[in-house]
Order: C-alpha cells, then structure tokens, then sequence
C-alpha cells in the first residue's frame, strides 16, 4: 500500500490556457464524514492511515494544486467557464500504473469561480457521493467519490448551511467544453496539442493510427451511446448535460440537479433552471449528439485537411449515432423484459409498455422488477400488455436470468436521498451509512423493502439543487 500519493501531473505540461495553479482554502476543522473503503484499496492507499491522510492532504501548501479552464454551451448559450469550486491535487498513480484525476470539490475560491465563494454544502457533497457511487455499482461509467468532509465552516445557501468538501476521482475532467476554450485560442496548435493529449490519455492504444483524430472521434461517440443507454436503462436523468458536463472519457460528471426517476415520465427534469425541458430524461441522448457536434467543430480542421471532406466524414459519424443508439436502446429494454431474439413487434411491445406506465404513473424501477418477478399482474390494466409479453416469451431463447444485470432492485430514490441528507445535517449518519450499505449491491434479492419504496405524494420531490 502507498502512504501517500503518487501524483504524475501530465496535464500540466500543457499550455497554460487550460489550467491555473491554486490552492484549496484552509479549514482548520476539518472532520472525516465518509469514506470509499474499495476505492481507497484500488487506488493503493493505506486504508489504516486514511483519515488523517486526507485532512493533510487537503492542507499541504507544497502541492502543484491546480484548477481546469474550460468553456461551455450551457442550456444552449457559450460562455467562458472553470472549474468555479474545485481543485485538483493531482494526477495519481497506483500500483498497477493506472491513473486517477484526485479533486477537492467545494474547497473554495478558483480564478474560475467569478462571484462564487467555490464552497460546497455538506448536503450536496454527500448527495454526489450517494449518486455517484450508486451508478458505480449500478454498472454505470461515472466519476467515483473518495470521501466527504465537514468544513466546521457554515455557508449561505438556502439560509446558513453546513460547509463540505468531496474529493473526487476520476479516469479524466476533460470535457467538450475543454477543447471549445481551445478552439477560441488563436494558438491552433492548442488545439492539436489537447487532442494529441487526450488521444495518449484516455485511447493510447490508436495513438499511431494514421487517422488517429478520426479514430478518437469514434472512441468519444461510441462512449456516448454507451452512457446513454446506460442512463435510460436505470431511468436517470443528469439535469445539466451541459458541454462543459460530457466528459471525453465516457465517465457521468458533475453531480449537480440530477435524479432517479420515481413514476415514470419521458419529459422529466428535475432542475430548477430547465424551465423548457431541454435536458428532460427522453432529450438526453440527443443532446449528447448535439453536445458531439460541437466538440466536432473544434477538431474539424484536423480530421482532414480539406474541409469539405472533414465535414463529410463527421456528419456520417453523427448520422449514424441515432441508428446505433436505437438498435442498442432496443436490446437493451428487450434484456430488461428478459427478451433475448428478435420479433418484428419488439419494439411496439416496448412502446405500449412504456405508454403504460406514463399514463398510469408507475414506478419505473419497481414495475421492471415486478415484470422481472412476474408480479406485475396486480395490476388489472397491466393483464392484456403481459399476456402479449407471455405470448412473445415463449419464442426466446433459453434465457438465463443471472447472465446480466439490467433491473436494479435499489436505486438512490430522491425522497429517501433527502431525509438521509436531512438527517446528517443534524449530525445523524445512521441512516446515511444503512442506505449506502444497502446501495452498494443493487440487483441484490437481500436489499432493504424501506429503501425500494416510491414516494407518497407528500414525499415527491420535484426539484435538485447543486447547492452551488
């Protein structure tokens, strides 16, 4: 086990443009709310030295910390942006050579946070932890979360509130957004030294590929489809799918109003900024393509040389997203209906299944559980639909149930997010640490009934916040 980190910082020899040197704020009550056991064992650390490991992590003044410039369409506008609230300490190796983005998030001002105080809530620091690990052990590419410290700071907010600190960890934090801030660079090379970068990072392996810029292209588009059906399939909705949020490793980032379904609805969001439903749950995979675009038109210029011909080969890429992204979404719902060969009348099964549980608000998760436990006949308007599923299951293949897993039988319910949250603010981490714990295996049979409940209607919760 490593006693300290192994930081490697690559990302600093890049041109100046993209990052600024800078240091977390100083917290002189630093308290340890939660810790990732698996995370810090797969990071190489010393699980027995942690707790005090952190803290001084957090306050040594001898780091290169530093933040990430980027910019961004954000609900459709650009603007120049950073990372406003968050400092990284590095780039560190483990053991096995594998490298790892180590982020302060919440730990004060950045030359990015323009009128900010770059401060975290408690509240939303362990909101992200929850989520983020919970997409983790969902299967779900994303950002991990280390640990969640208290400030002993309190922060105004929605009136005065508890002051947090997450350190977070990703594969890599660059973004579309970050190759639009180069593409405003009258620097070209910029441009060209990023990518070369990012291709070396995150794709090493077509690094010598005559068409390499191309190549990684690909990579990027095929992550996307991937991360959207994943996100449809747990019925997740990010809430700001921002280009400065869609990293280029594929990874969920940037926890802020997002939510799990309860009833289902395909024009959901939960943010209180999306008053026109631009990143609703079923808009999400064509902003990813429209998200795409736009870090399309930053690389054109060295996809080919003659233009026409770079246009020419990206639009094919991006027309055949829909086409992959739909074949993938239809096998994907066929897997959660326990479907495994094709009928010409899949996807209208699918269809009326989903028209079904809008117009009747049911549960998403639970109604795909209850199909997968065959329980769904309670329901007198379900008996004609599951008739038509029988009828069509018994065309499948020998369907082996634990091949797979699509149907999580736990998701982080936005209800019970909230009274845990609640709880915790009044130093109460009981029922926090039991959801988590219950969290951490979600096709599990053994998961606790009270965490798996929709809420009542006085329960809903209709709007998240970032606490930014």
């Amino acid at each position: 086990m490593l006693s300290q980190w192994n930081f490697n910082n690559s990302y600093l020899q890049l041109p100046k443009i993209f990052f600024s040197k800078t240091k977390p704020n100083q917290f002189s009550n630093l308290e340890l709310i939660l810790k990732n056991q698996k995370l810090i064992d797969k990071l190489s650390l010393d699980r027995t030295k942690f707790d005090k490991f952190i803290v001084k992590s957090i306050a040594d003044d001898k780091q290169d910390f530093y933040s990430q410039a980027y910019a961004g369409h954000q609900f459709g506008h650009f603007t120049i942006l950073g990372d406003g609230r968050a400092t990284l300490l590095g780039e560190h190796l483990n053991k096995e050579s594998e490298r790892f983005d180590i982020q302060l998030k919440g730990s004060g001002k950045t030359p990015y946070s323009r009128n900010g105080d770059g401060k975290g809530t408690l509240k939303s620091m362990l909101r992200e932890y929850i989520v983020s690990e919970a997409m983790h052990n969902l299967n779900i590419k994303t950002t991990r979360s280390l640990a969640v410290l208290k400030t002993g700071e309190r922060i105004i907010r929605n009136g005065f509130e508890e002051g947090g600190i997450l350190v977070r960890v990703a594969k890599s934090h660059i973004r579309v957004g970050t190759f639009q801030l180069a593409a405003l660079s009258k620097e070209r090379k910029n441009i060209e030294e990023l990518l070369d970068y990012s291709i070396k990072r995150l794709h090493p392996e077509i690094y010598e590929h005559k068409d390499r810029h191309l190549e990684f292209y690909k990579k990027i588009v095929e992550n996307q489809i991937n991360l959207m059906i994943e996100w449809q399939r747990v019925g997740f909705i990010h809430g700001v799918m921002n280009t400065d949020n869609m990293a280029l490793s594929g990874e969920t980032i940037d926890y802020g109003p997002c939510a799990f379904l309860d009833e289902y609805n395909p024009k959901k969001v939960f943010s209180s900024i999306d008053q026109k439903g631009r990143y609703a749950f079923n808009n999400q995979p064509k902003i990813a393509l429209w998200n795409l675009a736009r870090f399309a038109e930053t690389i054109l210029h060295l996809i080919d040389k003659d233009q026409a011909l770079a246009i020419k080969k990206i639009e094919d890429l991006l027309k055949s997203f829909e086409k992959k992204y739909h074949e993938l979404w239809l096998e994907m719902m066929k897997n959660k209906l326990q479907i495994n060969n094709h009928s010409e009348n899949d996807e209208k099964l699918i269809l009326e299944l989903l028209d079904l549980m809008h117009v009747f608000k049911l549960d998403f998760t639970n109604t795909f559980m209850e199909i997968e436990n065959d329980q769904i006949n309670k329901h007198d308007f379900m008996k004609n639909w599951i008739s038509k599923l029988k009828d069509r299951r018994k065309i499948n293949k020998k369907f082996n149930k634990s091949n797979k897993k699509y149907n999580p039988k736990i998701i982080p319910r936005n209800h019970i997010v909230e009274k845990v949250l609640n709880e915790s603010e009044n130093g109460n981490y009981d029922n926090l640490y039991k959801f988590i714990e219950n969290l951490n295996e979600p096709y599990s049979n053994e998961v606790n009934s009270n965490f798996q409940k929709g809420p009542t209607e006085d329960e809903k919760v209709h709007q998240t916040f970032c606490g930014t």
